[in-house]
């Protein structure tokens, strides 16, 4: 019996010193992604999109590194996009969503639109193999972290917003299949965003477009009645088995539709 007890005390040892070491790993990943400069500066691809009669520039940026001009343009473009979906609630989230970004942990993308001359001397700087230095006005921007999301390591991606001239020409999709490649590049285990439910061209272009699914941490997964008192579902995508489990229902269903 004295064997057997020390034996599960071991075992219980060793359990817990797994966990410690897990999350340590976890929690050092987050951090060398969060550290790293310039996430575009590995996707040299994705700096720019020519597309639609749309000539796009990205540039990364951080929250703590935002000019009096750029915080100015997100408070304005996020009042312009999410005033509505958001409805009376929308004052109270404001002022969070002032807070969340100049935030130590926010990142940047942010979407400038060019001229075709500078689109072109794109492709001339590419043929040289030299950087471009075109600039243009803002247009739009992605706001994303690397954060543990029920201990599932994940970027987070807390805004994406583009001027209405811009939309429905592609770019959307194309900022976030640059965001999964970062997610995936930097070992996160799942994309996760927050969508308002009034926000029915967003919840259509996520789930129908993208294949995102509605994740089992959304409160109208948690508990079907208080989903109901919410104005936002949890949407992810996740990358490995791990995360799967944990944030996607194991067979999602179509109870819950957006149209």
């Amino acid at each position: 019996m004295e064997s057997e007890g020390k034996s599960w005390q071991r075992e219980t040892q060793k359990t817990r010193k797994d966990i410690l070491e897990k999350k340590k790993a976890i929690e050092n990943m987050i951090k060398a992604a969060s550290s790293v400069k310039d996430h575009l500066s590995n996707f040299p691809n994705f700096r720019h999109y020519r597309r639609n009669g749309l000539y796009i520039h990205l540039e990364s940026g951080r929250g703590t590194n935002l000019t009096g001009h750029t915080k100015q343009y997100v408070q304005k473009l996020l009042k312009l996009n999410m005033e509505e979906p958001y409805g009376p609630e929308w004052p109270d989230e404001e002022k969070i969503k002032r807070r969340e970004m100049v935030a130590t942990e926010a990142r940047y993308i942010f979407v400038h639109e060019i001229s075709i001359e500078a689109a072109n001397e794109v492709l001339e700087t590419k043929d040289k193999k030299r950087t471009c230095s075109c600039k243009g006005p803002l247009v739009g921007f992605v706001h994303y972290r690397f954060i543990l999301e029920e201990e599932v390591p994940v970027v987070y991606v807390y805004e994406l917003q583009l001027e209405s001239h811009v939309q429905g020409k592609g770019i959307g999709k194309f900022l976030m299949q640059l965001i999964e490649l970062i997610a995936c590049q930097n070992r996160m285990g799942a994309v996760v965003l927050t969508v308002q439910k009034a926000n029915l061209v967003a919840m259509d272009f996520y789930i129908q477009k993208l294949r995102y699914t509605i994740s089992a941490i959304s409160p109208s997964r948690i508990d079907p009645l208080l989903g109901t008192e919410k104005s936002y579902e949890i949407l992810c995508k996740p990358f490995d088995h791990e995360a799967q489990a944990v944030l996607e229902l194991e067979k999602p269903t179509d109870a819950i539709t957006y149209t």
